[in-house]
């Protein structure tokens, strides 16, 4: 009885261990982000594409470019992989009021291969974004989850780090870094 209780308590002490802070955590944080300042206007972007192991297997550079019309977003991206691949993707993001509350805004984002709906939420300095991404993988087309945390660290420069996973399972990561 004392090694299954003791054994529960490691379990749920591993688990609570491995939450990831919230967006709410961010909210005093500073330079504070605002999706319509800094995703307007050209930017460029630099990152790695890492698979599950951590070994990075592409880099790429991609060229962006946002604006504003009645609150509504659209950023515009192009990617070029060091293999050649170049990849094209259109956020379109709105205001989302009911998903905002106290310091956390929050905005519908969709786009061309993403599957259904993201809502990107911002509090501080932080910006998180959980959405399905359809990949090009072999000759078909692959769903995977993407989990997005990125962080102003500077007026004009945003670091993004997302994790990649399938069926629950960590398949890669994807660093950049944003600078306008």
């Amino acid at each position: 009885m004392i090694k299954a209780l003791a054994l529960s308590i490691a379990v749920l002490l591993a688990v609570s261990g491995c939450s990831a802070p919230s967006i709410e955590s961010y909210a005093d944080k500073t330079p504070r982000f605002v999706a319509e300042e800094f995703f307007s206007g050209p930017m460029k972007a630099y990152g790695v594409v890492k698979d599950r192991s951590g070994a990075v297997t592409r880099k790429f550079v991609a060229e962006l470019n946002g604006s504003w019309e009645d609150g509504r977003g659209i950023l515009r991206e192009k990617f070029e992989f060091d293999d050649g691949e170049i990849q094209y993707r259109n956020w379109v993001m709105v205001p989302n009021a009911q998903a905002s509350a106290g310091p956390v805004r929050a905005f519908t984002a969709t786009a061309e291969d993403v599957v259904g709906e993201s809502t990107m939420r911002s509090a501080g300095n932080a910006v998180f974004m959980r959405y399905v991404l359809q990949v090009p993988y072999k000759g078909r087309t692959l769903d995977i989850n993407v989990d997005d945390r990125m962080y102003l660290v500077a007026p004009n420069i945003l670091i993004a780090e997302s994790k990649l996973s399938k069926w629950g399972f960590n398949v890669g990561e994807i660093q950049l870094t944003i600078v306008k």
